[in-house]
């Protein structure tokens, strides 16, 4: 390891490194939606396509124990990066094809599971790198990172849409050709930004040991994982906290975007994007600190519940959307970022759960992976079946969004439940002995 990445101040990489996390996650699972819809695909058909590329990232305990042996945290990091910026591109020269639904589709798979790649290796920097004591410091600041990357995907780049089809007299096609090509952009300089600064990470004892050492791993990691006290209600816990949500999260900009006449608010994108981007970014960045003041000032154990019912309850905001339908933008906006606000407080409770109770352990990074894949799996889950419960629903976006309210009750039940069995006591010794002289 190179000592002077290993001594690099948190704040040069860990704001970066986790915008560059949510940045492709929410691209490809959500702003492809919203490229769909602008290029005429159906409701049904992009609720079940787009909800299939989260696959990669709950398989990704698949193969994380395959990275080890082979380069470093960091190397893999800023590959996946490059990459990334690469399938961008080429999603952008798809789209003026007549088969650009099924091109693309490829493309953005190629991202997702370069993506999810990125996520094993990017937490496994995090993890062996900051202390047990500064991760706890840090984790507001990562989550809203993370989350920030995800709210200038689907609101700042959304917006810019809409300002150059409406203002520029763009065609849609042209217009998400621009955006594809400047977030590959930015995805490159993400690489070269952390060709600069990112730390290694800690090499793994599986190193240089070739795949070979991987298969052994790979099984000790699965059993050790489910020989964790209490970790079937735990991953119950994680599976269900945000269950209510992924259904807004698919259908969500869909119900903004459709007409009246189809029972949507008929916003175009540059209000959609104001709104998720703008007042969406501010009401987020405040809940985010909110949730990370709450955990300090009461620990995760107390804040728990409360902090699922703050993720949870702001529901009621799109289900009063869909049956006042409001015509006023701004009334609109003010109401979306009380549920932009609600989602940044909860989240923090989400990350910190899987980090702290779900997480330790000898295959840390594995076992973080493991966590965050089956927190992928409600997306994939809630995404795949939204369509068909959409349709359901007599494709009726008030019945829908009923339905949300009653998704959202479980979420709220297992975060009563919730098991902790990694104490206080264990994560302040482990700071302790991180934080003395020769601990690294």
């Amino acid at each position: 390891m190179a000592p002077h990445r290993a001594l690099r101040h948190p704040l040069t990489w860990v704001p970066s490194l986790y915008l560059a996390m949510g940045l492709p996650n929410v691209t490809v699972g959500v702003v492809a939606a919203i490229i769909y819809k602008n290029l005429g695909v159906s409701n049904t058909d992009i609720a079940l396509y787009t909800s299939q590329m989260y696959l990669p990232w709950v398989l990704k305990p698949l193969w994380s124990p395959f990275l080890e042996p082979f380069q470093t945290k960091r190397w893999w990091v800023i590959a996946m990066e490059f990459l990334m910026a690469a399938g961008l591109g080429a999603v952008a020269f798809c789209l003026p094809l007549d088969g650009f639904f099924r091109a693309s589709l490829a493309f953005f798979w190629i991202i997702g599971f370069a993506s999810a790649t990125q996520d094993i290796v990017a937490d496994g920097v995090f993890m062996t790198t900051v202390s047990i004591k500064d991760q706890a410091r840090y984790s507001g600041l990562q989550g809203m990172c993370w989350n920030m990357g995800a709210v200038i995907a689907s609101g700042l780049l959304v917006s810019l849409t809409g300002w150059l089809h409406n203002k520029a007299g763009l065609s849609w096609v042209h217009c998400w050709m621009i955006i594809m090509v400047g977030t590959g952009a930015v995805m490159a300089g993400f690489g070269a930004w952390h060709l600069r600064t990112l730390p290694t990470g800690e090499i793994s004892a599986l190193h240089g040991q070739g795949a070979r050492a991987a298969w052994p791993a790979l099984k000790e990691s699965w059993v050790s994982f489910f020989q964790k006290p209490q970790i079937w209600l735990m991953l119950a816990v994680v599976f269900f906290y945000r269950f209510g949500e992924g259904f807004i999260e698919k259908f969500g900009p869909l119900f903004l975007l459709d007409p009246r006449s189809a029972g949507g608010l008929g916003l175009d994108n540059e209000s959609l994007g104001h709104i998720n981007g703008t007042v969406g970014t501010v009401a987020f960045i405040v809940g985010a600190f909110a949730g990370g003041f709450f955990v300090a000032k009461m620990t995760l154990r107390r804040s728990f519940f409360l902090l699922a019912l703050a993720l949870n309850v702001p529901h009621l905001t799109y289900y009063f959307l869909s049956h006042a339908m409001p015509t006023n933008v701004v009334v609109i906006g003010a109401i979306v970022a009380a549920e932009k606000f609600g989602f940044g407080m909860g989240s923090v409770g989400h990350m910190l759960y899987q980090m702290q109770q779900v997480a330790p352990g000898p295959f840390k990074m594995t076992h973080y992976a493991f966590a965050t894949g089956v927190m992928a799996m409600t997306k994939w889950a809630t995404g795949s079946i939204s369509g068909w419960v959409y349709g359901l629903c007599g494709q009726h976006y008030a019945t829908f969004f009923t339905f949300v309210l009653i998704a959202s009750v479980p979420p709220i039940i297992f975060a009563w439940l919730a098991p902790f069995p990694q104490n206080g006591h264990d994560f302040a010794s482990e700071a302790e002995k991180q934080s003395s002289p020769g601990a690294h």
